[in-house]
């Protein structure tokens, strides 16, 4: 039995002394030891094991780290840290303190971009190859970007720069056909026409070649030469990138090392911008990958427990459809995370009213702009991290124009192994700053049905936002009053302190405040409503009591603490704050790691809570003085 591979790679240049049948049995073994890991420590399978054979290729051809690899989105680049040296770290993949799910540049000097979002790595390589030239250096940059990531606009964006500035720059462009769910859009059938047509790219390489050897023995002969070319040009794949000034080469096999390694050297060569093609199968070498691509593109653990109740997500989706059934102007919209945000049931049941609009999330906010302002109620479906990517949408194109749209924020708090570029702990102070919006949070699945019943009601826009949780309670709830603002809920009633929060948090200070009885005696208010807060109603809340203390999943720099804090300034005086505590996450990016770890790492488990309330609680009485005690919008 030959020896395993795998364990002898310590860097990029050990596969160089590999021959092409002992990449390929390495390609094997790298898929076995992902797919294991995976398994273990869950993660993004189908991606990973689709680009195994481009990232053996890319490496055994450049000279990295000198030479720089940027990898679109990210989450593509278990192969690549498994030949870097980070094996023997693998097994720590997306665990606390362990390696990162992303490319991390203070992990590794193989990793030369941070990313984690989409659409950003041929923008990234522009930037590099400036640099690069304007330093007099010499060496290859690299972006692989994936056919999902390049519906981005900011892919375009790049794109349209590079081919305007001529330096060498290569773009691989990694066609699995996949976001997270099937692409759509024209672009994708334009991808998929190039595929189809890889032999007439083929022939017009071989033409190219012949008339070039043609000897050209006067002007009429050389003019007829390059007007075949450039009609076969216009015949043949790859106008579009040709058009924006790059060359264009494929597609290619992304599954034929020897294939991939003469692509990568010939598009070096070649100088200038370069765009190769290839196409690759998301979750090579998993059969259930293979036949189920989205089920497979981010996976949990195996040791995860699924005790069968519904996420927000999943209670999102069915209120929306039962909501839907009654009101044909409803329609929902999804930036390719139709089954993520819950939307699937929508899509079935109406799909002439469900719209997928890919990997381009300020487009998805302003359609439903265009939407609202002729008469619909759209929601839109988005994460926390991703909707950061709208903001000038939401500002520019709804708010300002008081658009009856609902902004489904789901993924919103610390959403664990994915990390510091996916956790949704930004939301609240990107947009309480935002005139005009509602924001609304949840407690559980009940609260979750009737706001979004609220919201398609109101006549502006409304921000409802959710964790990555179980949504426990889903019983019907009391309606709120279409015609007034959601209010808050005292949950407990107490003496010494007060606790603002809301969402799930609020059961986190019910348990924490509820272990400190008969000593100290904590109310606890279910806020509901994030934007606008009740000031009669805080001015109440705090009169009397000896501390104040918000508990918020979400970062505290201009968060919802934050507000309470304003409001407080407002309606009492500097006592108040004095007397404040806010707990949440400080002022810093939150690594990656399971929620309850990170949760117990800030200090917001209901222990800890319960021991921040005891210290607070020491102190005299609060009593509000003369104020504003209007709503604060």
């Amino acid at each position: 039995m030959c020896d395993k591979l795998l364990p002898q790679i310590k860097s990029p240049e050990d596969i160089k002394k590999l021959d092409l049948p002992s990449l390929e049995r390495l390609a094997q073994e790298i898929r076995d030891r992902i797919i294991s890991t995976v398994e273990n420590n869950g993660g993004h399978l189908g991606a990973n094991l689709g680009v195994v054979e481009l990232t053996l290729a890319l490496h055994s051809v450049l000279a990295a780290p000198r030479d720089r690899i940027i990898w679109d989105v990210g989450h593509q680049c278990y192969a690549h840290k498994l030949i870097t040296g980070r094996q023997d770290r693998f097994h720590t993949l997306r665990q606390w303190g362990g390696l990162s799910g992303f490319p991390l540049p203070s992990e590794s000097e193989y990793d030369h971009f941070g990313v984690g979002h989409s659409s950003t790595s041929i923008s990234a390589a522009a930037g590099m190859a400036i640099a690069r030239d304007l330093r007099g250096e010499d060496y290859n940059v690299v972006a692989v970007i994936g056919d999902g990531a390049l519906t981005g606009g900011m892919a375009f964006e790049g794109l349209n720069h590079i081919g305007s500035l001529g330096k060498n720059i290569l773009v691989i462009l990694n066609d699995n056909e996949m976001s997270i769910t099937n692409n759509v859009g024209a672009l994708s059938d334009y991808l998929g026409r190039i595929r189809s047509d890889s032999l007439l790219y083929q022939a017009r390489e071989g033409l190219a070649s012949f008339l070039r050897s043609i000897p050209l023995v006067g002007p009429p002969v050389a003019k007829l030469a390059h007007k075949i070319k450039m009609t076969l040009k216009h015949m043949l794949p790859g106008q579009f990138f040709e058009e924006l000034g790059f060359a264009y080469l494929g597609p290619f096999d992304g599954h034929n090392i020897a294939e991939l390694q003469r692509a990568i050297r010939a598009g070096i060569r070649r100088r200038g911008p370069v765009l190769i093609h290839v196409h690759t199968q998301k979750g090579r070498g998993h059969a259930q990958a293979e036949r189920r691509p989205e089920r497979y593109h981010g996976v949990g653990p195996a040791r995860a427990v699924n005790n069968g109740g519904l996420s927000f997500s999943d209670v999102f989706g069915r209120s929306l459809v039962r909501l839907a059934e009654r009101d044909n102007r409803i329609v929902a919209i999804t930036a390719a995370m139709r089954d993520g945000t819950g939307l699937g049931p929508f899509a079935e049941a109406f799909p002439d009213r469900f719209f997928d609009v890919g990997i381009a999330e300020q487009h998805a906010v302003t359609v439903a702009a265009g939407m609202a302002k002729e008469g619909l109620r759209p929601v839109v479906a988005v994460y926390s991290t991703f909707l950061q990517r709208g903001y000038d949408q939401v500002i520019h194109d709804v708010a300002l124009q008081g658009l009856p749209v609902v902004i489904a924020v789901d993924r919103a708090g610390a959403v664990g192994d994915d990390g510091a570029t996916h956790q949704g702990i930004f939301d609240i102070s990107f947009l309480r700053a935002v005139p005009r919006l509602t924001i609304l949070a949840p407690r559980d699945g009940s609260e979750l049905t009737a706001m979004l019943a609220w919201a398609l009601e109101q006549d502006g826009p409304v921000v409802i936002r959710y964790p990555r949780a179980e949504a426990k309670n889903t019983a019907p709830c009391e309606a709120f009053s279409a015609g007034r603002p959601v209010p808050p809920l005292e949950v407990k009633s107490g003496r010494d302190g007060v606790v603002f929060t809301f969402g799930p948090m609020v059961d986190v200070a019910l348990e924490a405040a509820s272990s400190l009885e008969p000593d100290l005696s904590f109310s606890v208010i279910n806020m509901r409503s994030l934007k606008p807060l009740p000031g009669e109603f805080i001015r109440a809340a705090v009169d009397g009591k000896r501390s104040v203390v918000t508990l918020e999943d979400h970062a505290l720099s201009g968060g919802f603490g934050s507000s309470i804090a304003e409001m407080l300034l407002e309606i009492g005086d500097s006592t108040l704050l004095s007397r404040m505590v806010r707990l949440g996450y400080p002022d810093r990016f939150i690594p990656h790691g399971s929620i309850e770890r990170i949760h117990e790492e800030y200090g917001l488990t209901a222990p800890q809570v319960a021991e921040a309330l005891r210290r607070a609680a020491d102190g005299p009485r609060l009593h509000v003085v003369s104020g504003d005690s209007g709503c604060r919008v």
